[in-house]
């Protein structure tokens, strides 16, 4: 199952990435290495900013999720499409300042920003900050003050809605580390606060309620939550949220048994609800931001791997040993995500061999799928795991002292190093 058109079975029957076969990209590049499709992803973004920009105005603006891949390059090419970046750390900011992305096209969130995050959101002249709870409030007046600035704020809000995804990615719920809840009070105690506290400047709110995520209703639902929550806070205090941030959290086709999200529709029917929502409730039409990381970037990317054993239990399993695994794909042990395999020079054979992508640390748990459905391989032969593009790179690690695997671009025709593989003297570099 190739599940995206931009991968595809050439005449040798070799699985290719945007045109270009992946067994020969094996071959230049080495393994573990991710692969991305640049147009992919460029596509994905315009995507996004025309649909927004059709559907709540002008002044709408996608961000990219820093979190679901983090290198100079991906905020280069998002700045040359137009979008906005959101960053979760110091790091990320460091990440975009390298890259020399427009720092007032970044929103700076976090439930536990430090004082030194603080202040170098503040020096890069950060655009907006998402702020989490009360205790970040004091602390960002406190450094903008000293700095001699006035910060403008969005404030996180739960609207206490159960997307029905993994508890792990699910960040909307009233239980949650994030923001303050609507339906406890907090979120209006917390506007309050915000509107009396010195060198800060509220512009709006925001929410997300989770990852991963094929059912729009509960988009929709958030939609009208925050927005009837704009107009109870306007009826409380006076104050018009000029700003929405509606988060993100479309998921993605892992397998053919995930569905199909059409993100333009999506999009459109959640447009609907503000819209229809502010006019019944008397307020204007807010900027609406939206927060696509995962669907910018997921199927754009696949991981090449070379087999290094199969070995076959009778009456039990089987296993396919790789030269990557948890390291720089967690996320099966992390959330048991599945995955579509294959191996590359067969890519147009029947997937007919049951087995359990196994990688290579010392760690039962080191799987990067288990019951997968590929053709049969052999050592030496290269295995791709798609829609590997989001939250592979941006989670790996050096376990067992295994180093990052590089990240190779796309284009028509044409490959090129976006990352280069780290090497055994980086893994010590910093060592004592």
């Amino acid at each position: 199952m190739i599940l995206y058109p931009h991968l595809d079975v050439n005449g040798e029957g070799h699985l290719t990435i945007g045109g270009m076969d992946t067994v020969a990209l094996a071959r230049e590049f080495g393994t573990p290495a991710y692969i991305m499709d640049e147009n992919v992803i460029r596509t994905q973004c315009r995507t996004y900013l025309q649909t927004a920009r059709r559907c709540f105005g002008e002044s709408a603006l996608p961000l990219y999720a820093s979190k679901a891949l983090c290198f100079t390059g991906i905020y280069r090419l998002v700045a040359e499409e137009g979008l906005g970046v959101d960053c979760v750390s110091g790091g990320e900011l460091y990440t975009a300042r390298a890259a020399g992305f427009p720092a007032e096209r970044i929103y700076f969130h976090g439930n536990n920003k430090t004082d030194d995050d603080l202040r170098q959101a503040l020096d890069m002249g950060v655009g907006t900050i998402v702020a989490d709870n009360a205790d970040e409030l004091d602390a960002l007046s406190r450094i903008a003050a000293e700095m001699g600035r006035t910060q403008r704020i969005l404030l996180r809000i739960t609207p206490g809605i159960d997307p029905h995804t993994h508890r792990a990615i699910m960040t909307g719920n009233v239980d949650s580390k994030f923001g303050s809840a609507i339906v406890t009070g907090a979120a209006l105690d917390i506007t309050k606060k915000a509107l009396a506290t010195p060198h800060l400047s509220l512009a709006g709110f925001h929410c997300h309620i989770g990852s991963q995520i094929f059912d729009t209703a509960p988009f929709r639902d958030a939609a009208d939550i925050m927005t009837r929550f704009i107009a109870d806070v306007k009826a409380a205090t006076g104050f018009e949220a000029s700003e929405l941030n509606l988060g993100g959290g479309l998921g993605v086709r892992y397998t053919e048994h995930d569905p199909v999200i059409d993100h333009a529709a999506a999009i459109e029917s959640i447009a609907a609800i503000v819209r229809e929502r502010a006019a019944a409730a008397g307020i204007a039409m807010p900027r609406v931001i939206l927060e696509p990381g995962r669907s910018l970037v997921a199927a754009a990317g696949i991981t090449l791997y070379t087999v290094g054993s199969v070995k076959e239990i009778p009456g039990f399993k089987n296993y396919i040993s790789v030269d990557g695994g948890m390291p720089d794909n967690p996320r099966y042990a992390l959330y048991q995500s599945e995955y579509t395999a294959l191996v590359a020079k067969r890519a147009g054979e029947p997937a007919d061999f049951l087995a359990t992508l196994a990688g290579r640390c010392c760690e039962s748990g080191d799987l990067i799928g288990e019951g997968m459905r590929i053709q049969r391989p052999e050592r030496g032969d290269t295995v791709a795991v798609l829609c590997t593009g989001a939250y592979n790179f941006a989670m790996a690690s050096n376990y067992n002292r295994l180093p990052r695997p590089p990240i190779v671009m796309v284009k028509d025709g044409r490959a090129r190093l976006a990352v280069r593989r780290e090497s055994y003297a980086d893994l010590v570099r910093n060592d004592l």
